[in-house]
């Protein structure tokens, strides 16, 4: 059963308890990523993610580490682009102690100066380690050059020059600001007693101000643009992609078939036609980047450098016929029963469970019951890919990303053309 509170000063507390299980995933959860950072605070939103395990008033570093592990736990956080979350994975029975910890990291860090300079050079590794990685590095410059000049375009983790920029200051104000009541609430999913933990949280968690900064948001606005990358590589990595869709757009069950046939697994259009027909890369798949506002619908394939060229083709051509013609109704039919049961299948353990719980609140401000997504996807019709198609594939609104060994060749807009 789902159940939700709002403590006295506007966090919210959403459970779902699952008697079978004997683990509790919990999270914190703040309303803020990447996103809301201005130019020269990119990066600071995943900075504090770091910072916040680095020792609070009561506990050293290694104290949270050794508590959690003592009971055989799991402690971690990330950082999105609108979201930042901080959870335990635990048995039931030790949830207490681990909110307890949770709220102690999450209001009580004490950002030591010695912490700072040496967490600052742990995220520079980090940077380092994704531009050394192509299949994630090159989804970084999609981002950045297809949305130029855009929040969102920027790359979570911040660049060498804006970590290097970051101070105490900068942390402590920018934390201020934003990890206020109204942003914050706490998810579990597990045994887990909902009234129980309203309780702890309304301890715990009570006295975090309700007022906090307010953050216009706005959606960027796309290009057409082919970017080359040059980079010393074995292979030729590839990202092209269109404008895409905002998490509650009317759509959304369309794009979720839609991206299943194209490229969302073993049986999909791409990987039949370029890998298994083919031969020609180990890795194509496609996906989807939804926001409140606003989002991309992507393509990613790592290919040898002599035949970058066919890939394209075979690539874009495929997307051309969906546009043109949609999917054939075997086609729909297995992607809407594929989407069923990976949906059913990914909500077998906690951590899945409470992942739902917090994003359908931080897009929905309400569950979307199972039921309720399967009758949205079955009511899915091809008219309704063919309208999505169109709109996210269009030559003169796609951006395409090549990183690797160009060897003196650069791609134009022209690898577009087959969708005009």
């Amino acid at each position: 059963m789902i159940q939700k509170s709002t403590l006295s000063n506007g966090v919210r507390v959403l459970t779902e308890s699952m008697p079978s299980m004997v683990s509790t995933t919990i999270g914190v959860w703040v309303e803020n990523g990447s996103r809301y950072e201005v130019g020269p605070e990119n990066g600071v939103s995943h900075f504090i993610e770091h910072l916040l395990f680095k020792g609070t008033r009561t506990r050293t570093a290694a104290q949270i580490a050794e508590q959690i592990d003592a009971v055989g736990g799991v402690l971690n956080a990330f950082t999105g682009k609108e979201y930042t979350c901080y959870y335990a994975k635990v048995l039931g029975e030790d949830l207490r102690m681990t909110i307890e910890l949770l709220a102690d990291i999450f209001l009580d860090s004490v950002f030591a100066p010695e912490e700072i300079d040496r967490e600052r050079q742990v995220v520079l590794q980090e940077i380092s380690q994704a531009e050394d990685t192509p299949d994630d590095f090159i989804h970084d410059l999609f981002n950045l050059h297809f949305w130029q000049g855009h929040p969102l375009a920027l790359p979570i983790f911040g660049t060498v020059e804006t970590v290097n920029a970051i101070n105490r200051e900068m942390l402590v104000s920018f934390m201020k600001d934003r990890y206020r009541a109204g942003r914050v609430f706490i998810a579990a999913a597990g045994a887990v007693d909902h009234a129980e933990l309203v309780r702890d949280c309304e301890r715990l968690f009570g006295n975090i101000p309700g007022d906090g900064k307010i953050d216009p948001i706005t959606a960027p606005q796309e290009r057409l643009m082919v970017l080359n990358h040059a980079k010393k590589l074995e292979q030729a990595h590839l990202c092209l992609g269109g404008p895409g869709l905002a998490q509650t757009d009317r759509l959304r069950y369309a794009a979720y078939v839609l991206n299943t046939a194209l490229g969302g697994g073993m049986s999909s259009r791409l990987f039949q036609e370029v890998r298994e027909k083919r031969g020609r890369v180990y890795t194509i798949y496609s996906f989807m980047s939804a926001f409140h506002d606003c989002g991309y619908f992507g393509i990613y394939a790592g290919t040898s450098p002599e035949w970058v060229d066919e890939v394209i083709d075979v690539t874009v051509k495929e997307v051309a016929t969906i546009v043109r013609d949609g999917l054939r109704p075997n086609e729909l039919e297995r992607a809407k029963s594929q989407l069923k049961g990976n949906m059913l299948l990914g909500m077998e353990s906690t951590d899945s469970r409470m992942n739902r719980l917090a994003r359908n609140e931080i897009y929905f401000r309400r569950d979307i019951p199972l039921e309720e997504i399967a009758r949205g996807i079955e009511s899915v019709t091809n008219d309704q890919v063919v309208e999505l198609a169109a709109s996210c594939f269009r030559a003169d609104r796609m951006g395409m990303v090549l990183l690797g060994d160009l060897k003196g060749r650069e791609l134009g807009p022209e690898v577009f053309a087959n969708l005009n």
